[in-house]
């Protein structure tokens, strides 16, 4: 029992074999509250990354930092520390690394002096040719203090002799490639940027007479902020002297945002192109049913993943949705699990299996996604263990097969089980009597947006597909970025 209370406390990061989420980005301009709010608003976005967070403020004179390891609701949650990031401008970042080590030098925002002024950095998605332009300003003789592709972005624009730091900007994001949102603070100027595809999202909000950019619209919910709409892709914002400016520098092209900001990503009740992520996710929901039905007696989601889809399939098909599965909610992603031992009761410290909901029954089991496979079939195992007569896998989403470059955090072809495996055998493999996924078709349908058609703009969909819309620079082998060993690059998405 001590050797196991030792390992607990070394709050190591909990295995989770599911994909990661996308960092969060938030700014508000010319607010007597604009830390706080900027808190608030990455508290709302907390699901994006729980790695780091920081914040960036501006008084009108000088700039204030804070970047803190944990949640937003752990480091910033009294005055005392809000009152040290003094201003009425102010820009914030939760951070999840896909790649590279954790080092406190490597939250976000940035900041760095140009002789335009000062200027702060937060960075959402990944930049696909940062190695390339890092070694190049290297052997020109830059000095990086970090291992982010983020601090690219900032090393150009600091880089740029153009005179204003809005054409600064446009310099620097004209030699960058991937996909990715930022929004970022000079003195007195808010700044939003979305790339050419709009692989990453960005929306603006306004408060009174403040405007604030941010990842998502929960996060202006919560500070009540009213959605104005979505940054275009390939769009540049610029917020000055309480006017909201555009400026499309970009060749026109057609957006394709991550379809995992649809299915995964996004909070359920942000909205996404007119719709909340709930909505889509129910959709997703009822056109896996009317593809994969099972007859059963129940229908279980895997919680909270799987909640929304599997609401979708079962008001489809008519049969129950019941709570098969318990979730723990107070099990961080700073916990465990350096020991075999520890490690095989991983999925139980998340979820535990509701024997009165599923005992002698045929389960539909039904999640969003299906990554390496490893959690599925524990949680398979679960329910068979707690009495489950059958248990039926559905994926509301097709097999993902490709690795991703754009600053969600999938693993290696060689580790995507769909990409190694015919469904027989993933079925096989998790122990399910039976194992169906989503079709692509169905699920562009579900979303709304027709992949034949080209009245609608084709999602970021390589993860089943293949169809990568930027070809990454920086790679070698597996389709995996390339890391040197003096040049790694971490992706703050």
């Amino acid at each position: 029992m001590k050797k196991i209370t030792k390992i607990l406390k070394k709050k190591l990061k909990i295995y989770n074999p599911k994909l990661h989420e996308e960092c969060g980005v938030f700014g508000i301009s010319n607010s007597n509250d604009a830390s706080a709010l900027t808190a608030l608003g990455l508290h709302a976005l907390q699901h994006r990354g729980q790695e780091g967070c920081g914040i960036v403020s501006y008084d009108g004179e000088k700039y204030y930092s804070e970047k803190k390891f944990g949640l937003v609701g752990d480091n910033f949650n009294d005055e005392k520390i809000l009152n040290t990031l003094k201003g009425n401008y102010a820009i914030g970042h939760n951070r999840y690394s896909t790649t590279g080590g954790t080092a406190l030098r490597n939250i976000q925002p940035f900041f760095a002096d140009t002789n335009a002024g000062g200027i702060g950095v937060s960075h959402n998605g990944n930049i696909t040719n940062a190695i390339t332009i890092r070694q190049k300003m290297v052997e020109e003789g830059a000095i990086f203090y970090t291992t982010s592709d983020t601090e690219t972005i900032v090393k150009l624009i600091a880089k740029s002799n153009r005179g204003k730091i809005i054409d600064k900007v446009i310099d620097a994001i004209f030699q960058i490639q991937g996909g990715y949102s930022l929004v970022m603070l000079a003195q007195n100027i808010l700044i939003g940027v979305r790339d050419p595809h709009g692989i990453r999202q960005l929306v603006i909000g306004k408060l009174k007479n403040s405007y604030v950019l941010a990842s998502e619209t929960c996060s202006l919910d919560i500070i009540g902020a009213k959605f104005v709409r979505e940054v275009e892709n390939g769009e540049v914002v610029y917020i000055e002297n309480d006017e909201l400016k555009s400026v499309k520098p970009f060749p026109e092209r057609k957006a394709r945002p991550c379809v995992f900001e649809y299915i995964y990503f996004s909070r359920p009740d942000s909205l996404l192109n007119g719709k909340t992520a709930y909505e889509y996710r129910k959709n997703l929901g009822i056109e896996l049913a009317k593809e994969t039905h099972e007859k059963a007696d129940v229908v279980v989601p895997v919680p909270d993943s799987g909640n929304a889809a599997a609401i979708g399939y079962s008001k489809h098909v008519g049969v129950d949705f019941d709570l098969g599965l318990i979730r723990n909610h107070y099990v961080g992603r700073t916990f465990i699990e350096p020991s075999q031992q520890i490690r095989s009761l991983g999925v139980k410290l998340k979820l535990n299996a509701n024997q009165s909901s599923i005992k002698g029954k045929k389960i539909v089991l039904i999640d969003d996604s299906l990554v390496r496979g490893t959690t599925c079939y524990k949680i398979v195992r679960m329910l068979y263990d707690a009495g489950a007569k059958e248990v039926h896998v559905r994926i509301a989403s097709p097999e993902i097969k490709y690795p991703d470059f754009y600053g969600v955090d999938t693993p290696t072809k060689k580790e995507l089980l769909a990409a190694n495996k015919t469904i027989d055998q993933i079925c096989e493999y998790i122990s399910a009597k039976s194992l169906k996924f989503l079709s692509v078709d169905g699920m562009y349908k579900a979303i709304g947006f027709d992949k034949r058609n080209n009245a609608y703009p084709q999602l970021t969909d390589h993860y089943f597909t293949g169809d990568y819309p930027i070809k990454p620079i920086d790679k070698l082998g597996d389709n995996k970025i390339t890391q040197l060993s003096l040049l790694s690059v971490t992706s703050n998405n």
